[in-house]
């Protein structure tokens, strides 16, 4: 059974319990407020037959890159988000992409997934979740 391809641009259209998320994570109150008001878009390569993946998100603050392959474990320098590194393993479970991230905060990672033009992302960290949902660019 093939999975999904996540590859294009996205456009983030909602955004729900970023702060509380963010404050898990020992992010300071005035970075917080910074990366609430951003509107990221995520540029996503995905070949779906070797499994690669690049997961580009874009702000008019800071970029972050992410590149794994899917089912490797890998070492993955969180450092412009909140200065950590952390063991990370991303899996499908179904047409789901499960993300765990290994370091000092339990609980960590995230899950993306496709409902039509829209790529929806949940993070966890320390039993806080956070949500995004994201429109594709025609």
């Amino acid at each position: 059974m093939s999975k999904p391809d996540y590859s294009g641009m996205f456009h983030m259209v909602e955004q729900e319990n970023m702060d509380p998320y963010l404050a898990a994570l020992d992010i300071n109150f005035a970075l917080r407020k910074i990366v609430c008001l951003l509107r990221p878009s995520k540029e996503i390569n995905h070949d779906p037959v070797t499994g690669a993946m690049r997961i580009r998100t874009l702000t008019t603050f800071k970029n972050f890159n992410m590149d794994f392959t899917i089912g490797k474990e890998f070492t993955e320098d969180l450092g412009p988000v909140d200065g950590r590194t952390c063991q990370t393993t991303v899996n499908w479970e179904g047409d789901n992409l499960i993300c765990v991230q290994r370091g000092e905060k339990e609980g960590r990672g995230w899950t993306h997934w496709l409902e039509g033009d829209k790529l929806h992302l949940e993070m966890r960290v320390q039993g806080v979740v956070a949500k995004q949902v994201f429109k594709k660019a025609v």
